[in-house]
């Protein structure tokens, strides 16, 4: 992908995030920190019969972790929890620059680079890895 193309979708989501809002008291709340910069998000998660039926969040972040954050929901909510971990799985095995499956993640592919850059790391993966742990909780 150009990197002007991935610039104009990594800015749009940081600038116009269509998931970022408080969600109803029918939501899980699971906080994301970054202890080491300002990234502290609020992700809401609506999980139903093992389905992710909505996500939203809400905090201050870097326009790495908000804009993942948003394309992340965005492509899990509809999806049961199972496919929505192996999605989480293959964005985490694309930053780590492993082998994953491209076409599964289509708008995280902007962050394909980000494995190359040892400090924006964290920054992209932070609400993959609190989804994805609570995902695979046996708790709802």
């Amino acid at each position: 992908m150009d990197k002007d193309i991935k610039r104009s979708i990594i800015l749009d989501n940081y600038q116009n995030p269509n998931k970022k809002k408080t969600s109803g008291d029918d939501y899980i709340k699971i906080n994301t920190r970054n202890v080491s910069c300002i990234d502290n998000l609020d992700i809401y998660l609506k999980v139903k019969n093992g389905i992710v039926e909505d996500a939203t969040f809400e905090g201050e972040a870097c326009v790495i972790s908000i804009s993942s954050t948003n394309i992340l929901i965005n492509l899990i909510v509809g999806k049961n929890k199972n496919e929505a971990i192996n999605i989480i799985d293959n964005y985490l095995k694309m930053i780590n620059e492993e082998d994953y499956d491209k076409d599964l993640l289509k708008e995280l592919n902007v962050f394909d680079d980000t494995g190359r850059q040892p400090s924006r790391i964290k920054c992209a993966t932070l609400s993959a890895c609190g989804i994805r742990d609570f995902l695979s909780k046996d708790n709802h």
